[in-house]
C-alpha cells in the first residue's frame, strides 16, 4: 500500500493512503489499536490534495492520537489486567498459568510467555462468556447456536442472523460487569437484530446497569487492545 509523506507537524505519524472508487470525499480513520491513520482518497483525486486535507486536520489528529494508549508487549515483571484486576506476571514451575493473589504465574520460558498467556486468557474468556450468554439467553427465552472468540478491533461482540455469537477474548481482561454487559448486548440481538430503541429496551431489561459499563469500554477499551501477546 503506498505511503504518503509525513506531515511536518506530526513527524512520527504512520499515514496510509487508501484509494476507493466508492468514496466521495477525503476521510481520516485512526486505529485505536496501533495508532495508524488511514486516509481514504476518492478516485481521481491527487495525492497532493489528499496530503493537503490531512494537514488541515493536524490538530484533530494530534488530539485523537494523544488519547490512544501506546502498545506494550507482555513480559515477566509487568502487570496486566485480568477480570478487572492488575496482576503481576511471574515465572513459575507450572504446567499452565494460574492466578495466585495479585500474581499471574506462567511457565517460565520467556519466549513462550505471550502464547501461553493468550491461550490462558482465551480459555478463561470462553468459560465466562458462555456462562454469561447462557444466563441472558435463558432470561430472554432465546437460544444461541454457538460462541466464537476472536481478537476483533472494531467491535467487542456480534450476533449473526443464525444466532451465532462472537466475542473478543480480550473482554476477560475487563471488569466482570463489563464482560456481562457485552454478553447481554449480543444476546439482546437474538430478539432485535438492530440498534433501535426496542433493542436498547431489551438490553436494559437484561442489564439495567449497562450504561456505565458501556462507557467503561469506550473509555478504557483501547488499553486492552494495546497489550501485545505476539510480535
Amino acid at each position: 500500500m503506498p505511503r504518503l509523506p509525513l506531515i511536518p507537524e506530526l513527524p512520527d505519524l504512520d499515514l496510509v493512503l487508501r484509494r476507493s472508487g466508492r468514496a466521495r470525499r477525503f476521510s481520516l480513520r485512526v486505529s485505536r489499536a496501533d495508532g495508524r491513520v488511514a486516509l481514504t482518497i476518492p478516485k481521481g483525486a491527487s495525492e497532493r490534495e489528499a496530503l493537503a486535507f490531512a494537514r488541515s486536520q493536524t490538530e484533530w489528529l494530534r488530539k485523537t492520537l494523544g488519547g490512544i494508549t501506546p502498545a506494550r508487549a507482555v513480559q515477566f515483571g509487568v502487570e496486566i489486567p485480568f477480570e478487572g484486576r492488575s496482576l503481576t506476571l511471574e515465572p513459575a514451575a507450572l504446567r499452565s498459568p494460574r492466578v495466585e493473589g495479585a500474581r499471574l504465574l506462567v511457565p517460565g520460558d520467556p519466549e513462550r510467555l505471550g502464547v501461553r498467556l493468550e491461550a490462558f486468557l482465551k480459555h478463561s474468556a470462553r468459560a465466562r462468556l458462555h456462562a454469561a450468554s447462557l444466563h441472558y439467553a435463558t432470561e430472554l427465552g432465546r437460544s444461541f447456536s454457538r460462541i466464537t472468540l476472536r481478537d476483533t478491533r472494531s467491535r467487542w461482540g456480534s450476533c449473526s442472523a443464525s444466532g451465532a455469537l462472537s466475542y473478543s477474548w480480550r473482554l476477560i481482561m475487563a471488569p466482570p460487569e463489563v464482560l456481562d454487559y457485552v454478553a447481554a448486548h449480543e444476546v439482546a440481538h437474538l430478539a432485535e437484530m438492530n440498534h433501535s430503541a426496542a433493542f436498547w429496551r431489551v438490553v436494559e431489561q437484561l442489564r439495567p446497569s449497562f450504561r456505565p459499563e458501556r462507557d467503561w469500554l469506550k473509555r478504557e477499551g483501547s488499553a486492552l487492545h494495546a497489550i501485545r501477546f505476539r510480535d
